[in-house]
């Protein structure tokens, strides 16, 4: 059977590599949509400050989002384009971590059941596209044989678990109470 390939008109191809086989494009995509999902999230978090006008922590917290997002786009072309995401990148995104970290360290402890007010769930479905976006830059460098620079996944990581800690700030903020998960399956 021959390969799908794009026809002539433009106007019927989303993505000029829609069509090749490399998980690159697989990773082009997620990445679109992660960043598509930071954009939901500041949506959302604009809609809650209304009712917490008085945060500081929230207005930063949207403050650091709409700083991320053009990093995720970033992220995205970093592999195939120009490595566009920089150790300043990851130190002011390790800081900005940190700062959560201390403002949530009484909040949480261990796993927790996911749960809360809009847009924990989406942030939540953010920390979560980031390990799907760092399996398939391993795949890539480690299957493909394409270089993905070092900074790409340690980059991604921290992202994941600023994301997941923006959850526990916005739910610490808002009152709700995460329920501990308790694993049967490990100890």
């Amino acid at each position: 059977m021959k390969k799908l390939r794009p026809k002539s008109n433009i106007d019927e191809l989303c993505y000029p590599y829609i069509y090749e086989d490399s998980l690159l494009c697989d990773y082009e995509i997620l990445t679109d949509d992660l960043t598509r999902t930071v954009g939901w999230a500041i949506n959302d978090l604009v809609i809650l400050r209304a009712n917490y006008s008085k945060s500081e922590e929230l207005k930063k917290l949207e403050e650091e989002l709409n700083w991320l997002l053009p990093l995720c786009f970033h992220l995205n072309g970093s592999i195939r384009g120009k490595l566009a995401i920089t150790t300043e990148d990851h130190e002011q995104l390790l800081q900005n971590y940190r700062n959560l970290k201390k403002i949530t360290e009484k909040s949480i402890s261990g796993f927790v059941l996911p749960g809360g007010v809009s847009p924990v769930g989406v942030l939540n479905k953010c920390s979560s596209m980031c390990k799907q976006a760092i399996r398939l830059m391993v795949k890539i460098h480690n299957e493909e044989q394409k270089e993905v620079a070092e900074i790409l996944p340690k980059f991604a990581n921290l992202l994941c678990n600023y994301f997941f800690t923006s959850t526990v700030l916005i739910n610490q903020v808002t009152g709700f109470k995460e329920t501990p998960f308790k694993s049967k399956s490990y100890k």
